[in-house]
């Protein structure tokens, strides 16, 4: 057999099913592992032939992949017919496998994650190796997909209807103490060399016990835990629960509204029945285009932590040491991130009270993860530890990589660099954390500027995972190739992007900030463009957005720009900034006025500019919001600052929280295609003006 081997231990009559597809390097829901499976679960059926139990495991880093979602899109659009008698084959498969009559037990010692941990839901015990990178759950709704191969049906069963909505409409992944917490797992063996024959250990003993054993939905009279639809405990639940998704989601995420329903529709049935339920959603969903562009969105991803945009040819490379100049807020995150991964770092400011203050932030944002019981305190202490806050220039002597983060003012940026630059090492690379300078003009302030590049972090460092990588002009490719390396070894995703104006990401978002300016001098109210924003699926509104920023940030890159033609809505920022004093949330309220003691609100100036006339729909707004962002990354693409659409669409959900149901900026444009986009933004401009012209 390809995709599995069966071993029968004539001393225990406990067959251990053994998956590893030889054609693969993980174990997939194949139609070969399909074909085997079933004949041997005949074997295994046929008249004295049934064993006393079955072990399953793996051979593989993993224990089970589950489905193959390039098969998914290579498919696309699915058949529904055709999806349906295929999901139900292999449905009726893993319920022959948990029926069969003896005890079933699953040996886990890597992920299981999707279809594979609905194979191992299929045992009645599970005993999972007790390992940091094992992780197990279900990810599906995140990729616009549910877990239709029994995962919805049995963790209500399992764990009752509110516990499972965490692990199925959030995907949320376990580590193996988590699964064991919440009673999906049933025991857990050390990891090391030993834990394999541990596993089976434990499995032949609870197999021994428990000669008899059956899933808890089969045994006569099984309930709910915390009671099934209908009980009256759980009427504020089914009450809240969609109000309270769709607040999340706004409507725009198909799979989590057809995992919720379910949820609450296949408690009420017997479980063959809830099993076709989940079939039937599945059909519906593997023909839904938001489903496609979460899939493209999972490759994306992947494409980026596999290097697709690094530089080939040169050589992985490590960082030992890291020197960061500035040991403010974004010096200071930096630092919290590069020492949690076990980097020495050097936190250099103008004097050493400044710099203790920067290490004095990473306690106090590290204090709050052990007080969360995210971080252990010797954990803290480690991470401490490693960051040697410094005045001299002297302490940078010998570091790998050295990254600037001072006040975005040029001379101050080129005296910094230029004095730090004799303490690279011979192969270092030398970083600006600038997001509005071009990086091309602080390359000048080096004498090798083949090493320089930009490292572009989102605030707060220590918790945004994006990290736009700015080549400048000299930039040679082995600088990018290491500064893409150090990206991945801290933990974060980068993205590689070209110098220019705004870069990417700035520039992207930028235009989002200018459309809702624009909706307000068109007179539409503010609350309505903030509810655009939400509605399109934004994390927050434009106006949010550039309060958080600054307007005068804002405004200075704006008139930094007068040479284009500015628009009405950039003119109005400048105007809120500059005649009416609206700064921004740090500078005492921009859009919003933010009292110490309330929730923010609008700024009553704002009224001003209503004109009950203005004519709009929530929709169309919406549209205009994405539209507009969409077309400046065009933009981006045909002048060459970005030039792979993974970087843009990543870039665009990680950067600034464009909607991650388009499946990112250029993958809107894809999934409506070129053409129809083209004419919708051309009819756009005829309405609206040519800055919808891509």
């Amino acid at each position: 057999m390809k995709t599995l081997r069966y071993d029968l231990d004539t001393g225990t009559g406990v067959v251990t099913l053994t998956f590893d597809d030889l054609d693969a390097s993980v174990n997939t829901f194949n139609d070969a592992w399909r074909t085997e499976m079933h004949a041997v679960l005949d074997r295994m059926s046929e008249g004295g032939s049934r064993p006393r139990g079955v072990i399953l495991a793996s051979a593989k880093d993993t224990f089970f992949a589950g489905a193959n979602l390039k098969d998914v899109l290579a498919q696309w659009p699915a058949d529904p017919a055709q999806v349906f008698a295929r999901t139900e084959a292999g449905k009726k498969l893993l319920r022959r496998l948990e029926t069969l009559g003896c005890p079933v037990v699953a040996c886990i010692a890597g992920s299981a994650l999707g279809g594979g941990f609905e194979l191992a839901l299929c045992a009645h015990h599970r005993v999972v190796v007790d390992d940091a990178r094992v992780q197990l759950g279900f990810p599906e709704v995140g990729l616009g997909l549910i877990p239709a191969g029994g995962g919805v049906t049995k963790l209500v069963r399992l764990l009752g209807l509110e516990s499972a909505m965490p692990y199925i409409l959030e995907s949320r992944v376990m580590s193996p103490s988590a699964a064991r917490d919440a009673g999906l797992v049933h025991a857990m063996v050390s990891s090391g060399l030993g834990a394999a024959a541990a596993l089976r250990e434990a499995a032949l003993a609870w197999i021994e016990a428990h000669p008899q054993a059956q899933q808890p939905w089969d045994v006569k009279g099984h309930r709910i835990p915390g009671g099934a639809p209908g009980c009256p405990k759980l009427a504020p639940l089914q009450m809240l629960a969609p109000a309270m998704l769709f607040q999340k989601t706004r409507g725009r995420y198909p799979a989590a509204e057809a995992a919720l329903s379910c949820m609450v529709e296949g408690a009420q049935l017997d479980v063959d029945t809830a099993l076709r339920l989940e079939t039937r959603a599945l059909v519906g969903l593997l023909t839904h285009p938001v489903t496609r562009n979460l899939i493209q969105l999972f490759f994306d991803r992947n494409a980026v932590r596999r290097g697709r945009s690094r530089p080939q040819g040169v050589a992985p490379w490590q960082a030992g040491k890291v020197s960061i100049l500035g040991a403010g807020m974004m010096g200071a995150g930096i630092a919290q991130v590069c020492a949690a991964h076990s980097l020495n770092v050097v936190l250099k400011d103008v004097s050493i009270e400044f710099a203790e203050a920067g290490k004095e932030r990473v306690r106090r944002l590290t204090d709050q993860r052990v007080h969360a019981g995210r971080m252990t305190p010797s954990q803290q202490a480690a991470i401490l530890e490693r960051i040697e806050p410094a005045a001299e220039v002297s302490a940078l002597d010998g570091s790998d990589l050295i990254i600037e983060t001072v006040f975005e003012d040029r001379a101050l940026k080129g005296r910094a660099t230029g004095e730090a630059e004799p303490c690279l090492r011979p192969d270092g690379v030398f970083a600006s954390n600038t997001s509005t300078l071009p990086i091309t003009g602080l390359a000048e302030a080096v004498s090798m500027p083949e090493r320089f590049i930009g490292l572009h972090f989102f605030s707060p460092a220590d918790r945004m995972e994006l990290v736009e990588i700015v080549v400048a002009e000299k930039t040679s490719a082995e600088t990018l190739a290491r500064a893409y390396d150090f990206v991945l070894q801290i933990g974060k995703t980068p993205i590689v992007v070209r110098d220019a104006r705004g870069f990417f990401t700035s520039r992207t978002v930028g235009s989002y900030m200018a459309e809702g300016a624009q909706m307000l001098a068109e007179g539409i109210p503010a609350t309505v463009v903030e509810l655009a924003g939400r509605d399109a699926g934004m994390p927050v509104g434009p106006l949010t957005v550039a309060d958080e920023i600054s307007l005068v940030t804002l405004a200075k890159i704006m008139e930094q720009n007068a040479s284009d033609a500015l628009d009405v809505g950039e003119r109005l920022m400048i105007a809120l900034c500059r005649q009416h004093g609206r700064k921004g949330r740090a500078l005492g309220g921009g859009y919003y006025d933010y009292p110490e003691d309330a929730p923010k609100t609008l700024w009553p100036g704002l009224k001003a500019l209503e004109r009950p006339q203005a004519s709009w729909t929530l929709a169309a707004l919406s549209e205009r919001l994405l539209m507009r962002q969409a077309v400046e990354a065009l933009r981006c693409e045909a002048e060459g600052v970005v030039t792979h659409a993974h970087d843009a669409n990543l870039g665009s959900v990680l950067g600034f929280g464009f909607p991650a149901w388009t499946g990112g900026v250029l993958q809107y444009v894809e999934a409506m295609g070129r053409d129809r986009f083209m004419a919708r933004a051309h009819a756009l401009a005829a309405t609206h003006g040519g800055r919808f012209k891509p």
